[in-house]
């Protein structure tokens, strides 16, 4: 049915178990009996005790594999295998857990699924929370594949004296494993029934209509809290800010905004929130530099904590890998439209960054926005900037039905930065030139230095006039370079290009994505069901079909831009869509069936016909009448 799944995670790993008929029956062969302590050949069954299994066991000893040795004319029977009459002892748990695991890994692909850590998660039980993707631990839960009592005898040392040192949530909410953490059982039942609140109701369900108590915040407002230049916090023009002249509204509703994965890889933020109530998946860009605590290892004596910083605006492997991981969250089972407020400078491609496969984990991302099945909006933030690799993995081209691009009027975008440009393409000669064109001092001091009637002395003397103020003007003509490259890189080129679909204001933005979502998703349940209907129509054709429909209704609308209008009429005229659906689907029925009918023959005609119903068949004779 498409339901949601929830896991409460409470186990200690896969079940163990003895044969506990075999164990109060088997004997040992001595190597010497009466020294025990020489150690002993193999374990066997004497033949009373033999003969008590084929009693119990119906004539038929099934729970032990042996081979019958004559020893000093004694019959014994060698064990060579412990079957157990009892199930669960062992590799048969290990099969069902394994085929636990794989039913986990296919819902998180086809449902939405959530695990709650109520209490410890051991082995199996650590891999379905893991496998389940979205998962809230509760504090003084440990996530482990092995418990801590057991390393220690593998170590042969006392190094870890808990379970939480290995798995509690400083470590499983620092590393991405738990998405959120809860002080208890009653905490983590609220998160997931809020986090349930973000999700449609069942698998293919529609997001829309929005219930009118999640309508709390007006879609038409300006959005007072704009994002500075420089280092900031991005939750602030996300959810608004408390400031000393008051509130600042952030770009979504009030209150919505949900941070998950929050511990883990923190120059990406990434969460859940409401615009005009409609649920959306939220990924943005920490500005700030960050500090990433790596631990160190007790069992490792040499081992020590590590602290990086890592810069904002740039991608590393662990937030480019949070990033893919949370878009494949936001697609596989919530079917959540997708938002991407994008201030990337470029991927850190230093030594240890390629070595921790920056390069794969972008790619990730790629992977996870090509698979994306709703409609997915990167925009580019005022005051933001989206350069060079960047920009390739958000690139609206890599799903171009599902994605678009947007940028602020004050915002740049780019292969490199203008300072980088121009140290390759408008260097010191360059500048020379251009203040020689500019300047008149330059230009006649350089037409005087090639006057042949000047002595040497006088060339000299030329010759320091024109360094003197050729050095005097170069810092400010490298401005003047930066900012000639930087013209390029300015939202109207990208409009112009054709590589964003509009340029944006920022205080407006809400109001236009608000209904550039609602009507998107609208279109996007039509275009669901007409491919169902046909899937050999393609999108091109399904947009001129609907384009049909709509102007029925409102001949001078503008179908392309005016997405208010259009949203307004997939809500208001809801039965009227229908009807057209219902209508196309009879077209489109009624040429399959009449391409089949031209194809067949008389014979096969009458013989379908014949198939039918008496009812059916007396229906469609008296409309052929």
């Amino acid at each position: 049915h498409g339901l949601p799944r929830i896991y409460l995670s409470a186990n200690s790993g896969a079940r163990i178990g003895l044969a506990e008929e075999i164990r109060d029956l088997f004997r040992p062969c001595w190597r010497d009996p009466k020294d025990p302590s020489q150690g002993f050949e193999y374990l066997y069954l004497s033949p009373e005790d033999y003969a008590k299994l084929e009693a119990r066991e119906e004539g038929k000893v099934r729970s032990v594999i042996t081979e019958s040795l004559e020893v000093d004319g004694e019959i014994r029977h060698r064990l060579l295998t412990i079957v157990g009459s009892a199930d669960g002892l062992g590799v048969e748990n290990l099969s069902g857990s394994g085929m636990i695991a794989g039913e986990t890994s296919r819902a998180y692909n086809d449902i939405f699924t959530i695990t709650l850590v109520t209490c410890r998660s051991v082995g199996i039980g650590a891999y379905l929370v893991r496998l389940g993707q979205r998962s809230i631990q509760n504090e003084g839960q440990p996530i482990i594949l092995t418990g801590a009592p057991a390393l220690n005898k593998v170590l042969g040392r006392e190094v870890y004296t808990s379970n939480l040192q290995l798995g509690g949530t400083q470590i499983m909410y620092k590393n991405g494993v738990s998405h959120l953490t809860a002080d208890n059982d009653f905490m983590g039942i609220c998160k997931i029934v809020r986090w349930l609140s973000f999700v449609p109701i069942a698998r293919g369900a529609s997001l829309l209509p929005v219930s009118l108590n999640m309508q709390t915040d007006p879609v038409d407002r300006p959005i007072a809290y704009e994002p500075p230049s420089g280092p900031s916090d991005p939750r602030l023009f996300l959810a608004g800010a408390d400031t000393e002249a008051g509130w600042l509204s952030g770009f979504f509703d009030r209150g919505s905004f949900v941070e998950t994965l929050g511990g883990w890889a923190r120059t990406v933020v990434a969460g859940r929130a409401r615009l005009g109530g409609i649920p959306m998946g939220v990924i943005a860009v920490e500005a700030r530099t960050v500090e990433n605590i790596i631990p160190a290892d007790p069992a490792n004596p040499n081992s020590e904590e590590q602290v990086l910083q890592e810069a904002g605006t740039v991608w590393y492997p662990n937030s480019a890998y949070k990033t893919a991981q949370a878009i494949q969250d936001f697609n596989n089972g919530e079917q959540l439209p997708l938002i991407i407020f994008a201030n990337w400078r470029g991927f850190s491609g230093g030594q240890r960054d390629m070595f921790f496969e920056v390069l794969k984990y972008g790619a990730y991302i790629v992977d996870a926005l090509s698979k994306y099945q709703q409609p997915v909006f990167v925009y580019i933030i005022p005051n933001g900037e989206l350069r060079g690799g960047a920009w390739v993995v958000v690139d609206p081209t890599i799903n171009p039905e599902m994605m678009e691009m947007y940028a602020d009027e004050k915002s740049r975008g780019g292969v490199l930065e203008p300072e980088g440009i121009v140290e390759i393409k408008f260097r010191k000669p360059q500048m020379l030139a251009c203040m020689e064109r500019l300047d008149s001092q330059v230009r006649d001091l350089r037409l005087s230095l090639a006057s042949p009637d000047l002595s040497p002395e006088q060339k000299a003397a030329v010759k320091r006039q024109l360094d003197a103020r050729e050095k005097t003007l170069l810092p400010v003509y490298t401005q003047i370079a930066v900012q000639f490259a930087d013209l390029h890189d300015r939202a109207g080129r990208m409009a112009a290009k054709g590589v964003i679909r509009k340029e944006l204001k920022w205080a407006q933005s809400r109001t236009y994505f608000y209904y550039r979502v609602k009507r998107r998703l609208a279109e996007e349940h039509i275009r669901k069901q007409m491919r169902n209907v046909a899937p050999n129509v393609d999108r091109k054709e399904q947009t001129e079909i609907i384009r049909g429909w709509f102007l029925k209704s409102d001949p001078e609308a503008d179908f392309d831009q005016e997405d208010g209008k259009v949203a307004a009429w997939f809500e208001d005229s809801e039965k009227d869509v229908a009807l057209c659906l219902a209508a196309w689907k009879t077209q489109v029925d009624a040429e399959r069936i009449a391409e089949q009918v031209t194809e067949a023959s008389d014979d096969a005609l009458l013989a379908a016909f014949q198939q039918l119903s008496t009812e059916r068949r007396q229906q469609l004779l008296s409309k052929l009448q």
